[in-house]
């Protein structure tokens, strides 16, 4: 798990030139050429595969063959990515379908019209199982492995136009789309299925002013909308007084978030950005509202080319997928929701490099038999890779996850290590 988990909040990036050529956060690896090819191989030891209670947890250990492909083209004005990522994974200690397939596409373009009007198109399709993949950024808001081919896809646009030189506006709109396999042919008896309790499309458009209050200084504020519509046609349970089926499409919502915040670069090598505000949610079908607290905010330092380290702190509402029930107007809608996180990456020498990552969250269901219960998730992960040359490294690893939930069954532990090979070209 190497990726960062938390987004820093939507911020502009400036254009620096057109006469080069457009390349916007690429390596000077990725420079040399436009495209490259890579295969890891690991095997690992999973004490706890099936994300089940301690009393019932299984382990195993397995093997993880990954193979992947990237198309990096920096234009004079527009830069084009492209990637794929697939794993093959072996569970040992399954009795039936022990491999375990997953796919990652990532598709970005952006484009400077001139150097103040930008366009960013972005788009990132997995289908998977671990709840770090598929959540997109922020919170985990299911933190249980979900087995079964599993449809996430995240697609955003952005303009941003700096009007004048002292204001700016951004536009963005994204969407998020979750399709689980699991249905109510094969759940568990009178239990929802993982479908009926996550299939959903996610909407949330957003407008920013930006105010240069300094030259190192951007006053932001903000205003987003958002949509959460659940699209399974299949029933989460039914109403204790009347015995009614109840459809998903109970828990739809709508959003409105305003916030005001900064983004502020320190130097060269330290940024700061922050957006604090309030989340108005209107549960429609219920016929209820809740108001919480919207913040995001994040440092990041980079004390030299090759080793950084970022932080930062997020509280927003997300989904869930427990739908404890009252009645046909009283369901468990969502979770409020404190993540923090922390990451460093470091090249200890010239051939070792080093990575942490830690995130905590704590989560509050809204409504519902659930109402006002509290759930913990706790990850954390180190890596160490020894580079031999520019296309060989050996990499060594250790994942730990925690749950602890108020609702019965949903705590556990998890620890993972594995030892592998990558070879890039």
């Amino acid at each position: 798990m190497k990726k960062l988990l938390t987004s820093a909040g939507l911020v502009a990036i400036g254009v620096s030139g057109l006469q080069a050529a457009y390349a916007p956060t690429l390596s000077s690896m990725q420079t040399t050429k436009p495209w490259s090819v890579s295969a890891a191989l690991r095997g690992f030891y999973d004490d706890n595969y099936t994300t089940s209670p301690n009393n019932i947890k299984r382990s195993t250990v397995g093997y993880e063959l990954t193979p992947s492909a990237s198309l990096n083209l920096p234009l004079d004005q527009t830069f084009i990515g492209l990637s794929y990522e697939y794993s093959l994974r072996y569970f040992e200690d399954r009795r039936n379908h022990k491999y375990d397939q997953s796919h990652k596409f990532d598709a970005r373009l952006d484009h400077a019209f001139t150097e103040r009007y930008k366009l960013e198109l972005s788009d990132s399709f997995v289908i998977a199982q671990e709840p770090e993949v598929l959540s997109p950024g922020g919170a985990v808001a299911i933190p249980l492995r979900t087995e079964g081919n599993n449809v996430r896809n995240l697609g955003s646009i952005s303009f941003t136009a700096q009007l004048t030189e002292l204001f700016g506006l951004e536009f963005r709109y994204q969407n998020t789309f979750y399709d689980y396999k699991q249905d109510a042919s094969n759940a568990a008896l009178g239990a929802p299925s993982r479908s009926a309790l996550l299939d959903r499309d996610e909407h949330l458009a957003a407008i920013n002013l930006r105010w240069q209050l300094r030259p190192e200084t951007v006053g932001i504020v903000g205003y987003q909308f958002g949509f959460v519509d659940f699209s399974s046609k299949e029933s989460i349970g039914n109403d204790p007084f009347t015995g009614a089926n109840i459809n998903s499409d109970i828990r739809n919502s709508r959003s409105h978030y305003l916030y005001i915040g900064a983004d502020h670069r320190f130097n060269s090598q330290l940024n700061a950005s922050i957006r604090l505000g309030g989340q108005y949610v209107d549960y429609y079908k219920q016929k209820d509202t809740t108001v919480s607290p919207y913040a995001d905010a994040s440092l990041a330092y980079q004390f030299t080319p090759e080793s950084s380290i970022q932080a930062g702190i997020h509280h927003t509402r997300t989904r869930t997928d427990v739908a404890t029930i009252v009645s046909g107007k009283d369901v468990t809608s969502d979770q409020e929701v404190t993540a923090v996180y922390a990451q460093l990456n470091h090249k200890i020498t010239p051939h070792l490099l080093g990575s942490i990552l830690v995130q905590g969250q704590r989560g509050t269901f809204e409504r519902g038999t659930a109402d006002g219960d509290i759930e913990y998730y706790f990850l954390a992960s180190a890596n160490l890779a020894y580079q031999f040359n520019t296309h060989l490294l050996a990499e060594a690893g250790y994942n730990f996850d925690r749950v602890d939930s108020d609702q019965s069954g949903r705590s556990y532990s998890r620890n993972r290590v594995y030892v592998g090979i990558r070879a890039t070209y």
